[in-house]
């Protein structure tokens, strides 16, 4: 699957997060890197993330203090490296409602900082992860996010004769990962909580697992151009059918009411879109609304897809695939 990243030399970005942590695992563990560096602020995160089992002693393994706000550190990072993985981000919803230019100077100015450095170095592929949220936003994280997934595709367009390409993968919620409901779930079970708090009956979201996540970001730098944003295909679950699944006999739901910037439900890609839109048997691809100069997608033509027309949409409420209670109890290893 990762042949494709042997000897070559990877940075990412919010690399001690759920999902850097996992994706930097699966590196090592498909491919033959030439080296993995780990880009984020916290040391201790940085320190615990040396001793996991699974890292501890990896020589291969770097780790650069820095932010993406400051973009004379993410210049000094990116030198040598080939391909980024861009995971760093504000990624709190009322976080971001309450301090929106922290989020914006993370998010976006972050963002801009590495297609700058991005282009004044050796990279060859940047891949950025994006969110449901950031489609039809109606919080300032989805707005961050949409806004920096327009940068990655427009920054195709200024890369010149450089062998540079970058683009972005959206997916919904990550099974597991920090600040996730399922975890919030776990812990409340576990403090004997006597009830589950459930913001609406009727909300749904897409899932993913941290194995499928990291995997489809992998196989995207592999079929990446330069401007594709690409979405894997995953099963939606109501809320409240997650927390009839995981609860004891004795707690009971308690429905709070929708927070602020919440949806009932995400979508990954709106039918309000005018992108060109493929289909392919796991995932989708959209093409770049702007025309670029040198966009070739000869990667994706080796495939069998179908080009979508007219309005599609592709939200978690109308998806084709609900988790079951079996299913969902597979999912968090809960049975």
């Amino acid at each position: 699957m990762g042949h494709h990243l042997n000897n070559k030399t990877i940075l990412v970005t919010g690399g001690t997060g759920s999902f850097g942590k996992a994706i930097i695992k699966k590196i090592f563990k498909c491919s033959k890197p030439k080296k993995v560096i780990v880009f984020s602020r916290d040391e201790l995160k940085q320190f615990e993330m040396s001793n996991e089992v699974g890292l501890v002693g990896n020589a291969k393994l770097r780790y650069f203090i820095g932010d993406v706000r400051d973009l004379t550190r993410v210049k000094l990072a990116l030198r040598e490296v080939d391909i980024v993985i861009h995971a760093a981000a504000l990624k709190q919803i009322l976080t971001a409602e309450y301090n929106p230019i922290e989020a914006i100077k993370t998010n976006i100015i972050g963002a801009q900082n590495i297609i700058e450095a991005s282009l004044d170095s050796t990279v060859q592929k940047v891949i950025a992860l994006s969110t449901d949220k950031a489609v039809d936003p109606i919080n300032l994280y989805g707005a961050t996010k949409l806004a920096a997934d327009k940068l990655f595709i427009a920054a195709n367009n200024l890369v010149g004769k450089k062998k540079l390409h970058f683009s972005v993968v959206r997916y919904g919620n990550v099974v597991g990962s920090r600040g996730s409901v399922l975890p919030f779930f776990k812990k409340l079970i576990d403090e004997k909580s006597n009830f589950l708090p459930i913001t609406d009956k009727k909300m749904t979201r897409f899932f993913i697992t941290l194995n499928q996540a990291t995997a489809f970001v992998i196989n995207s730098l592999n079929l990446m151009s330069g401007g594709e944003i690409f979405v894997p295909k995953t099963p939606s679950a109501k809320i409240i059918d997650l927390a009839l699944a995981l609860k004891k006999e004795n707690q009971k739901i308690k429905i709070t009411g929708i927070r602020p910037g919440e949806k009932l439900h995400e979508i990954l890609i709106s039918n309000s879109t005018i992108q060109e839109m493929y289909e392919f048997k796991d995932f989708f691809i959209l093409l770049p609304e702007i025309k670029f100069f040198n966009y070739n997608q000869k990667n994706i033509s080796k495939l069998k897809y179908k080009k979508i027309k007219g309005n599609f949409s592709y939200a978690s409420d109308s998806n084709e695939k609900f988790l079951n209670k079996k299913e969902i109890l597979k999912l968090v290893n809960f049975e």
